[in-house]
């Protein structure tokens, strides 16, 4: 074959390749450069989706911009990744207007976007209000809708105290959702508690496929100590209990806070290293000087993300003592799968969340959830013991590292929009 026709045939190769790339627009509530548990879970979720061939793209709606202080950008790439923003709105029009303006602004951005990048699939992500205007547009674009429920809104909103549970706000909220995930062409949903809670409500377990979190195996390849911030932090010599996330009453860190004061009596080499921050550091901050041990802890606040491995390179024993509600009951963490990849072992209430997470006596140890004490002495358990304390951070580490690769829980979105777009396999 002449070289010419050589070079066209290669170039049609790639062209046709190129046409085959499935690409997902995918409708976000906010994203990077915003740093959060959500922002993280896309950004891997694209990560994931550009290693098989695929190209992701997102829209963000206009709580980015109400959150982000920067100038306003109709479109920016950030680490690589796509996105297309919103524009911001006046929101002084009660909640059931701010609530439809904020729909129908999604909407219209949404068909400006489909214009420009022709996707294949619309695939929105939590909150209730991402999936209603992708749902009204995909109707006049003939696009099958992905509904990523990473968790109710309406369950967050009563623990910031936005409203009551059972309140007619709370009450509208999941109506939508419930509406939302029965016409949705497929469900994907962070964990088992949100598909039992969805299958409650007459949703097939057909149209439910569960995309656990996962985690970045590359990000933590090097979690040696920070030695910088051991010295900063007075950490020599200690041995250190520690929390790294958002400060969200929720997350029970003044259980943790009492049950660290009634250890520290026995325990004087111990630190309690809480990084993060959030609506109830100043609670915390009152309550760490009422009882006398603003010596024993250290709130660094929040810190980059870059330094996040050696931090946990500081820390002996991990606490996540989230208190039982609906939320939390419902909802998988992301935080306590970092701290089991890196070796480390976890202590957790036993709650929903939790147990689908920590296989207790094996890659952690549950105590009652809302009880001080029984988490001190739980901790005390594993204090005492070093040798077991090292078992349950080898074995959380080996299932993390098999079960919770981001590759791994990303898997099943290949069937999932090979169904919806009704082809065999993509």
């Amino acid at each position: 074959m002449p070289v010419s026709e050589s070079l066209k045939f290669l170039i049609g190769v790639c062209v046709a390749q190129a046409d085959m790339s499935l690409k997902i627009l995918h409708i976000l509530d906010h994203s990077l450069p915003l740093h959060s548990g959500y922002t993280f879970r896309t950004k891997n979720i694209f990560r994931a989706q550009e290693k098989r061939g695929w190209i992701p793209i997102g829209l963000t709606s206009l709580k980015q911009e109400q959150t982000w202080s920067g100038p306003w950008v109709e479109k920016e790439t950030i680490d690589g990744l796509c996105f297309y923003r919103s524009p911001l709105l006046d929101s002084s029009q009660g909640w059931l207007g701010t609530q439809y303006q904020l729909i129908k602004t999604l909407a219209r951005r949404l068909e400006d976007v489909i214009e420009r990048e022709k996707p294949d699939i619309l695939h929105a992500h939590s909150p209730v209000l991402n999936v209603i205007p992708t749902l009204w547009v995909a109707r006049k674009y003939k696009l099958p809708v992905i509904y990523e429920v990473r968790a109710y809104w309406e369950d967050a909103a009563v623990d910031h105290g936005t409203y009551e549970e059972g309140s007619w706000k709370y009450r509208t909220v999941r109506t939508l959702e419930t509406f939302a995930c029965q016409r949705a062409t497929h469900l994907a949903v962070l964990c088992d508690g949100i598909k039992h809670d969805l299958m409650s409500r007459g949703i097939s377990s057909n149209k439910l496929t569960v995309i656990p979190n996962g985690i970045n195996l590359e990000d933590f390849t090097d979690c040696r100590p920070d030695e910088e911030n051991k010295k900063k932090w007075d950490l020599a010599g200690k041995r250190v209990i520690g929390f790294i996330g958002s400060f969200y009453r929720y997350e029970g860190l003044d259980l943790l806070v009492s049950a660290f004061a009634d250890l520290v009596k026995d325990h004087e080499d111990l630190v309690l290293l809480l990084v993060g921050g959030g609506e109830v550091k100043h609670e915390l901050e009152e309550q760490i000087q009422t009882l006398g041990i603003q010596s024993k802890v250290v709130m660094p606040g929040r810190v980059s993300h870059d330094v996040i491995p050696g931090i946990y390179g500081l820390v002996d024993i991990f606490v996540y003592p989230r208190r039982s509600i609906r939320l939390t009951e419902l909802v998988t963490p992301l935080k306590p799968l970092e701290a089991m990849i890196v070796g480390k072992p976890l202590v957790a209430s036993n709650i929903g969340g939790h147990r689908e997470l920590i296989q207790d006596d094996v890659t952690g140890l549950l105590f009652t959830p809302d009880d001080a004490s029984a988490l001190s002495a739980t901790l005390g358990r594993l204090l005492s013991d070093e040798p077991y304390l090292k078992t349950l951070g080898q074995q959380a580490q080996t299932w993390a590292k098999k079960f919770r690769s981001w590759d791994e829980t990303t898997s099943a979105y290949g069937q999932m929009y090979a169904s919806a777009t009704g082809q065999s396999t993509i």
